[in-house]
């Protein structure tokens, strides 16, 4: 072969392998964090897989740090109309789309990982909660309830919380939700709703004097420099909702929408395992800023249950009949979750 030719052979060669790799579908995936966050790391998993999966039919572009939306009305907006294709959001802010799902923020009702993780790994349970959220929004589709960071606890600046009379006063950032900022109230606290990009300045200029999140959050993006007191009152389970445009999900063809949803369970583990593996540098970062960690005892625990029983009851209120019903099923899927899991600490206990 003439070297002409052999150049020509090469070059062709370089433009059919090139179409081929070309990508017949594109998934488009803003988030509101840094790269650095769990949320961006479980998508590099998700786009890993995805697109070695499909044979790179599949092409996943992630945009970070707010480039795309700057919170998550704004993304969840686009989602819906067709701009945006997968995004992470909080069962708080699903709540502004179906209100519902709200029941499933209120405090203290999941006591621990497993409970949460089987709870949500019901496929039947989280096949209606994506049938009304579809119908609901029309396009919003649920893919799965993963975790976002751990457990919610109250951080603060300048006082170390050890009872629901501790927070009187002060000034405690929420998510803009009712749920959360009904929350804030039962404990005589000021809810005051900020987006997330924005709680960093807001702690340290004094607008509020703490925070509801869990400590890989805090660390994550460096709120222990304002924060110096942390409770572990474990008050929500971080539910990271992650929805895709449904139009683009059903554009997919029956084997592509296997590998989408079989990348997402790879996104799960990730996003499950992650915290439990940071959590435990995310307290020495703590500490060595300066912060104190406080675990209450049962009985203080007990207190702040008590204290913030009328969160379920303005829930009910507001959410009417369905809300309440939505409730009811969520207590009595806990409550099996529960007796299957005592049933195994019975039996590994012989």
């Amino acid at each position: 072969m003439t070297i002409k030719a052999l150049g020509l052979s090469l070059l062709t060669a370089g433009f059919l392998s090139a179409a081929a790799q070309a990508a017949d579908y594109k998934l488009t995936v803003p988030h509101v964090t840094n790269p650095d966050s769990y949320n961006h790391q479980s998508l590099l998993v998700f786009k890993n897989f995805v697109e070695n999966h499909s044979n790179g039919a599949i092409e996943v572009e992630i945009f970070p740090s707010g480039q795309l939306c700057g919170n998550a009305r704004e993304c969840l907006s686009g989602v819906q109309s067709g701009i945006f294709d997968y995004f992470q959001t909080t069962i708080p802010e699903l709540a502004n789309y179906w209100g519902p799902v709200g029941a499933f923020d209120l405090p203290y009702m999941l006591r621990d990982d497993r409970v949460a993780e089987c709870v949500y790994d019901n496929e039947d349970f989280l096949a209606d909660v994506r049938k009304h959220v579809l119908e609901t929004t029309g396009n919003l589709r649920l893919m799965m309830v993963s975790n976002s960071g751990g457990w919610r606890n109250f951080a603060t600046t300048t006082k170390q919380i050890k009872t629901p009379e501790d927070i009187k006063g002060l000034k405690i950032r929420t998510v803009p939700a009712p749920i959360q900022q009904e929350l804030v109230k039962s404990l005589g606290g000021a809810p005051t709703p900020i987006s997330w990009p924005e709680v960093y300045t807001a702690l340290s200029t004094g607008v509020v004097d703490g925070t509801k999140n869990g400590i890989v959050d805090i660390t994550t993006m460096k709120f222990e420099e304002s924060l110096k007191y942390i409770i572990l009152d474990g008050h929500a389970y971080m539910g990271g909702v992650w929805v895709m445009n449904n139009e683009r999900f059903n554009s997919f063809p029956e084997e592509l929408k296997r590998v989408v949803i079989d990348g997402i369970a790879a996104q799960n583990q990730f996003l499950r395992v992650y915290p439990k593996w940071k959590e435990f540098d995310a307290y020495e970062t703590f500490r060595k800023a300066g912060g104190t960690i406080y675990t209450p005892t049962p009985a203080e625990k007990k207190a702040f249950q008590d204290a913030t029983a009328p969160v379920k009851d303005f829930f009910i209120k507001t959410a009417g009949d369905e809300g309440k019903a939505w409730l009811d099923r969520f207590e009595s899927e806990i409550k099996a979750c529960e007796t299957r899991l005592d049933a195994e600490f019975a039996t590994a206990e012989k």
